[in-house]
């Protein structure tokens, strides 16, 4: 019998400036592993404070796009009342609740439901912890 539930943890390097890293072939690697042509679903989950998960186009610039909205949005300023780490650190603390640490994404056939240009990606503003683990889970 089959597990119906497999969970994987990754080890991402996220580097020591605000970043975009792309997840999807790391996906796709676990769900051939672990999807055997199944449906199900795809569970990304970041259990940081300070990074989310973006379903985005990547290589267009719109990567780079993602983070300049974000610097616009997120200033990394004194103007933040979490003040502990790197000055404007308390905007890293906000990130998540605007690119959510979660994603769920379709499963069909042991494959990812997405669009042409769509990627998986970590985004991190968090220039202080250079390392993340990603949680990545299969429901058949």
């Amino acid at each position: 019998m089959s597990q119906a539930f497999t969970t994987r943890v990754l080890n991402v390097a996220s580097g020591t400036r605000e970043t975009v890293v792309d997840l999807t072939r790391d996906c796709e690697t676990f769900l051939e592993e672990t999807a055997s042509g199944r449906d199900g679903l795809l569970n990304l989950f970041v259990p940081h404070a300070t990074a989310g998960v973006a379903i985005i186009e990547t290589g267009s610039g719109s990567d780079d796009d993602l983070l300049a909205t974000l610097h616009t949005l997120l200033p990394a300023d004194d103007r933040w009342q979490h003040r502990h780490g790197s000055p404007g650190h308390g905007r890293d603390h906000v990130l998540p609740a605007l690119v959510p640490p979660h994603a769920t994404i379709p499963v069909l056939g042991g494959r990812l439901e997405l669009g042409t240009w769509q990627s998986v990606c970590l985004v991190d503003t968090n220039k202080d912890n250079p390392r993340r683990q990603v949680r990545l889970s299969f429901l058949a």
